[in-house]
């Protein structure tokens, strides 16, 4: 190992161009730089460098030979900043995106209370249904909904999420409940941000388009649509539990309830994960089941 500082000296010359500029970077001569790497050619018995008055030059030999080395100090620099992260504060703006509903009433009290024990951590939190472009956007972290597309983001689920359909019991008084999905065509759909609605049928995963008089991006506003026998709406488990439970809504085609339907959080793959994310994330997993409310209908 008594070569490293060799290595380095070389690595540092290809690196900053000069021999001058490699022994002001490593704090030593000029001279010395130019030994270490005569030592190290007389080493591996090749020549390394052209050196001329005016510039140097890798060899063949030389070119290889630097691009092994700087995966070695890449890797060095990289262990050690790993262990310098694993014991820091996070701190700097974390910006985090999540759907409205659940992010307003969920997420953002978790957050919140995640800033409460690390102050000097500055937060946005961006609440919309539109779908975010993570990266493009600037985003350290979204809160996803539903099943994932296949992507570069990293995902861990926080929650487990069902959708429902439902309808009054003032709209099955007068129409009969469906029992299959060709014969949600027979019926008044209520359209929230998504066109069709998924289900899973024979163990597939199905999507249904749904077509009807009345469509809206709040899942609020749906709710309420429901609960007035307006028509049937596709809603996840915290809006509908307690309706469900009363009676106020009832629920049909569960033998099609797809069971794939999580929360994650989601954020871009990082060699080395910032501190910041990886402590909100690991808090909100571990955090996130006392905020919800009990979404098992009885």
């Amino acid at each position: 190992m008594q070569h490293w500082g060799r290595i380095e000296a070389f690595v540092e010359v290809v690196r900053l161009g000069t021999f001058s500029a490699a022994a002001s970077y490593l704090k030593v001569s000029t001279s010395h730089i130019s030994r270490l790497v005569s030592q190290l050619e007389n080493q591996l018995g090749v020549q390394l460098l052209y050196r001329t008055t005016r510039q140097i030059r890798l060899t063949d030999a030389g070119a290889i030979y630097v691009e092994q080395c700087r995966h070695l100090f890449d890797g060095l620099r990289d262990a050690e900043q790993a262990l310098s992260e694993l014991q820091s504060k996070p701190n700097g703006l974390l910006k985090l995106t999540s759907a409205t509903t659940f992010g307003e009433r969920f997420i953002a009290p978790l957050v919140n209370d995640f800033q409460c024990l690390h102050p000097q951590l500055e937060v946005h939190m961006h609440f919309t249904n539109r779908p975010v472009e993570l990266i493009e956007e600037g985003f350290d972290i979204a809160i996803r909904m539903g099943v994932l597309k296949d992507s570069s983001l990293i995902a861990r689920r926080l929650c487990e999420r069902r959708e429902y359909i439902v309808g009054s019991q003032a709209y099955f008084r007068q129409t009969p409940p469906p029992h299959t999905l060709a014969e949600l065509s027979q019926h008044r759909c209520l359209i929230g941000s998504r066109p069709n609605w998924l289900f899973e049928a024979n163990g597939q995963r199905r999507e249904v388009r749904i077509e009807g008089c009345w469509s809206g991006n709040s899942g609020p506003a749906l709710l309420d649509a429901a609960l007035k026998g307006l028509g049937l709406a596709q809603l996840p488990d915290y809006y509908v539990a307690p309706y469900l439970a009363s009676g106020e809504l009832v629920a049909v085609l569960e033998p099609f309830q797809h069971h794939d339907t999580a929360v994650w959080a989601v954020y871009p793959r990082h060699r080395h994960l910032s501190p910041k994310i990886r402590q909100l994330v690991d808090y909100l997993v571990a955090n996130i089941s006392r905020v919800l409310p009990d979404t098992q209908p009885r």
